[in-house]
């Protein structure tokens, strides 16, 4: 899987479903080329694939937010090759946490847990990963 960032940009924004105050919310752009074909057998019907973005904070040790996913059927294109991709979901922070952070990775998910599936029908991609810097001012363009 290779995977890079284009553009990352972030704002300070009204989070009315948290807080009467603002939180960053940052904008991510991608490219994502895979070839999944491999992985599909006679077990294997469906692929989920999703994207996550971890950073550290000084409130939080470890953030994970899940930025984008696919469900990618037997017999459907397994051959990704996606450029300048945005987010499916919004990349909110509990704070301020995003503007200037250097080390924001995507790709990389730890921990995750999927309860009533056997062991033997789990597949790990060993995902690409690449790590990207959020810039030091807020944006003020509309997104």
């Amino acid at each position: 899987i290779q995977l890079q960032t284009v553009k990352a940009s972030v704002k300070s924004v009204q989070d009315f479903t948290t807080s009467r105050g603002k939180n960053d919310l940052g904008f991510v752009t991608f490219d994502l080329k895979a070839n999944l074909t491999d992985l599909f057998n006679w077990n294997v019907k469906q692929l989920f694939l999703y994207l996550t973005a971890e950073y550290e904070t000084e409130k939080n040790v470890l953030n994970q937010v899940v930025l984008w996913d696919k469900i990618i059927r037997r017999g459907e294109e397994a051959m990704l090759d996606f450029k300048s991709l945005h987010t499916k979901y919004y990349f909110w922070d509990d704070g301020h946490g995003l503007k200037g952070n250097r080390n924001v990775t995507l790709g990389r998910s730890r921990g995750t847990s999927f309860p009533n599936v056997p062991e033997a029908c789990r597949t790990s991609l060993a995902p690409g990963h690449t790590t990207f810097a959020f810039p030091m001012e807020y944006s003020t363009a509309r997104m």
